[in-house]
């Protein structure tokens, strides 16, 4: 005996479509398809009337579809004739999937965030049972998604893995040891399914293992997201997310694509959100539009709840009136041992270059754009309209280092100690050096102000007694008065911004 809740599952099926404007609800017109098609010795499936299309929709075999059409052609000569039904054609390449749902419409749900549209649909109410027809391109995916909602079989998440720097190795790693318990506790089976670079992308559907980094070596295909793109669809993955852990400002331009062919993102790279503000607001349109997610709290705090802190307390209705911190793990490093050791500033920053704190050219953090790009996203996420121009940046490299190469920066690195040692000297008893971001003004208005810069704090204040390469913000907010709300810890290394990116493609999978 068949069991009720079974999925039935039925290929290379043809819709047959019949059309015209006044025949609706006419007697007989039914019974007359039945019968012709009966008399060809044609199997007639669904039949579906559409009221808004003014058409009947009929399911076939498809090696009965041009037979039929033919037959449903002469059948109805007269009102071909007299206009009445304007034309009769087939869709070929379908498939009809059958299940018992008490709850449909979230089946419809999760079909429809993973961009399947039924082309028919037939629902019995009494028995609960629902008929679909989908395209063949998309049945194996469609009966994939109502599978895990019907029967609560882990959900598959398919992970595109672009950049497999520090951050990227180390996420890849983490989610291959942490895939059996998120399957067991949570019931989300991450498959880690594309592994790029920027020269070459590695796809295995069934989800990589180990060796994947041997995988990426042999790989064949060029670097180009319609690989990707076509790969999802010819293989039918649903619940596709694209994490983006480079620097790369081209690879950003490739959001809009994915997110209308059915991807979710989540980034670590900064770039998109500090771009012109028209681009940033036609991303969050096409994210809405699509119903699509893009997550990024590591663009700013690493693995801290930073990002998630601010959205919240903004939806909320808090009046957040002020954000200042140390936002550079790198930066924090070099001023928190520069102002309590006697060490030269130069070989401060040759340490935190050893430990890996820095970009391989350290003038990307001690220009200050890291840190301005970072209070640039903070702003916006207040609904401000700032551009990374309007803010006031204290680049800490001398004007004649700027442009050198970066072997020769390194090897002139002296030539900035004795510019800091007098900066040092000449602070207050007790004080100490900060880098810090700072995003004040009205932020009731369109714009803020945002200044980055040093500053001599008081050691004994929370800012004075960061210690290591930690982070820290202090969110100011009407409600808290002048005691903010601040958030510390580490703000840099692969291991916990790999941790922050994982965090984020759990969220994004649990909401799918």
């Amino acid at each position: 005996m068949k069991n009720a809740n079974e999925i039935k599952f039925l290929k290379n099926r043809s819709i047959i479509k019949f059309e015209g404007e006044d025949f609706l609800g006419e007697i007989g017109i039914d019974g007359r398809i039945f019968k012709a098609l009966t008399l060809a010795r044609i199997s007639v499936g669904v039949i579906s009337q559409q009221a808004i299309e003014n058409g009947i929709s009929i399911l076939v075999q498809e090696n009965d579809a041009e037979k039929a059409v033919a037959c449903l052609i002469d059948e109805f000569e007269p009102e071909r004739k007299s206009g009445k039904v304007s034309q009769i054609y087939s869709i070929n390449n379908v498939s009809v999937i059958g299940f018992v749902a008490k709850d449909s419409n979230k089946v419809f749900a999760e079909l429809a965030r993973n961009n399947v549209f039924p082309l028919l649909l037939n629902h019995v109410a009494g028995e609960n049972r629902v008929n679909i027809v989908v395209t063949s391109s998309q049945d194996e995916k469609t009966k994939n998604i109502i599978e895990s909602e019907i029967f609560k079989k882990p959900k598959t998440v398919h992970l595109a893995i672009i950049g497999h720097g520090n951050v990227g190795k180390t996420l890849i790693e983490q989610v291959l040891q942490s895939s059996e318990e998120i399957r067991r506790r949570k019931k989300i089976d991450l498959k880690v399914v594309a592994v790029a670079n920027s020269k070459k992308i590695a796809f295995n559907k069934k989800g990589f293992d180990n060796s994947w980094s041997d995988e990426v070596i042999t790989a064949e295909s060029p670097s180009n997201v319609q690989e990707l793109i076509n790969f999802s669809k010819e293989n039918q993955l649903e619940n596709l997310i694209v994490v983006d852990n480079t620097a790369s400002k081209d690879f950003v331009k490739n959001y809009h694509a994915l997110a209308e062919n059915g991807f979710d993102l989540v980034s670590s790279n900064k770039i998109f959100n500090t771009l012109p503000i028209e681009e940033y607001r036609k991303l969050r349109y096409t994210l809405n539009k699509n119903n699509r997610r893009y997550l990024y709290e590591t663009n700013v705090g690493a693995g801290l709840p930073l990002i998630d802190t601010i959205k919240l307390l903004h939806l909320s209705g808090e009046n957040i009136t002020r954000i200042k911190g140390v936002f550079s793990g790198s930066l924090s490093y070099i001023f928190n041992n520069f102002s309590v050791r006697n060490d030269k500033f130069s070989t401060i920053i040759g340490e935190a270059m050893e430990k890996g704190y820095t970009e391989p050219d350290p003038r990307e953090d001690l220009s200050g754009n890291d840190v301005a790009r970072k209070l640039l996203i903070l702003a916006r996420e207040l609904d401000l309209i700032n551009e990374f121009q309007d803010i006031n940046i204290q680049n800490l490299i001398p004007g004649n280092l700027l442009t050198v190469e970066k072997n020769e920066f390194i090897s002139r690195l002296d030539e900035l100690d004795a510019e800091y040692q007098k900066i040092k000297e000449s602070q207050e008893p007790g004080h100490v050096l900060r880098y810090v971001g700072d995003l004040h003004g009205n932020l009731q208005e369109e714009k803020g102000q945002l200044d980055v810069k040093l500053v001599s704090v008081p050691g004994s204040s929370a800012l004075g007694q960061l210690k290591g390469s930690d982070s820290i913000f202090e969110i100011y907010t009407e409600s808290y008065g002048e005691n903010p709300i601040v958030i510390m810890g580490a703000g840099a290394g692969a291991q916990v911004t790999a941790r922050g990116v994982f965090g984020d493609i759990l969220r994004v999978s649990e909401t799918k």
